[in-house]
């Protein structure tokens, strides 16, 4: 069984704050584990006191929706999947859940091989396209932990 070390998620997290960095973003970056316990997060300097929250939220989603189904593979697909069939349960989860569910673009699932070892969720920025774009980058950042 594979798993997720605080320590690759370090790395990780260097490589999407380098990233928000060159793009002139500020963002927070939250990792979880498979079951949606928080690994790591981090906000930059100059960005909104309440992205930490959204950047859990949103990695919190993607670590239960898609231990759920393959079918969820990010963020977006989640938010669309509410919208076209019950966008009151969304509401609803996100209340049963304390607000740790937050459907979004700007998080996906992170893999080691086949197997789902976490998910991250990006937040901040100034345009809608900051966090997607920041947030599509890392997938491949953190390398298989040595056997």
């Amino acid at each position: 069984m594979a798993k997720l070390r605080a320590v690759e998620c370090r790395e990780f997290i260097k490589a999407v704050i380098e990233k928000a960095e060159a793009m002139r973003v500020p963002i927070s970056i939250a990792v979880v584990g498979p079951e949606g316990h928080i690994i790591a997060v981090e906000r930059m300097d100059e960005a909104g006191f309440i992205t930490p929250e959204t950047a859990i939220a949103k990695a919190f989603t993607v670590a239960a929706f898609r231990s759920m189904s393959p079918r969820f593979p990010d963020g977006l697909v989640i938010q669309q999947w509410f919208k076209e069939r019950n966008p009151q349960l969304l509401v609803s989860l996100a209340a049963m859940t304390n607000g740790r569910i937050a459907a979004s673009g700007g998080c996906a699932p992170i893999f080691k091989g086949d197997e789902m070892v976490g998910a991250y969720g990006v937040s901040g920025g100034t345009s809608m396209r900051a966090p997607r774009s920041v947030g599509r980058m890392p997938l491949n950042t953190i390398p298989p932990t040595p056997k």
